[in-house]
C-alpha cells in the first residue's frame, strides 16, 4: 500500500485511511456496488463511512487506474481491481446468473467496429445481456 500512497501524492492526493480501507474492500469482494463495499467497509472493525466518501474514494483509485467498474446491469457499476479487468461479463435476463469469459472472444467485434467507424471500444466496462442455458431451454 505505500505505492497506493506515492501514487497519490504524485496526483496531488492524500493516502487516508477511507482509501485504503476501499481498495481492500474492493479486493476482498471481487465485484461490488458501492453500498456492497460502503457496507464492507464499515464491517472491518475501522468504523463506519459514508458512502459519499466510498464514491470519492472510489473515484480517486479509478484514476489512479487501481480500480475499474462493469456496468453488469442498469443500476450501480460493480467495482473491481483493475488487474481484474480481464473479462467479459455476460448477464443472463432471466435468473440474473452473471459469467465471465476472455475479453478475447470480443476481439474480431472490437476490430469491426474499428475498421468501420475508427472508434477503439472497451469491452471491459460492459456486459453483454442475453439468457442463459437454462432460461432458453426452460418451457
Amino acid at each position: 500500500m505505500s505505492d497506493l500512497g506515492a501514487q497519490l501524492r504524485a496526483r496531488g492526493k492524500r493516502l487516508t485511511t477511507q482509501r485504503e480501507r476501499v481498495l481492500s474492500a474492493v479486493g476482498r469482494l471481487g465485484h461490488a456496488t458501492p453500498d456492497e463495499i460502503t457496507e464492507s467497509v464499515s464491517d472491518d472493525g475501522g468504523g463506519s463511512v459514508p458512502v459519499s466518501t466510498v464514491y470519492r474514494s472510489l473515484d480517486a483509485l479509478q484514476e489512479l487506474g487501481l480500480v475499474g467498474h462493469t456496468h453488469v446491469d442498469h443500476r450501480a457499476p460493480s467495482y473491481h481491481l483493475a488487474e481484474h479487468a480481464t473479462h467479459l461479463h455476460v448477464l443472463c435476463r432471466g435468473c440474473g446468473w452473471v459469467g465471465e469469459m476472455p475479453l478475447q472472444v470480443a476481439d474480431e467485434l472490437v476490430a469491426r467496429i474499428d475498421d468501420q467507424l475508427g472508434f477503439a471500444a472497451d469491452v471491459s466496462h460492459a456486459a453483454v445481456h442475453g439468457l442463459c442455458r437454462t432460461c432458453r431451454e426452460a418451457p
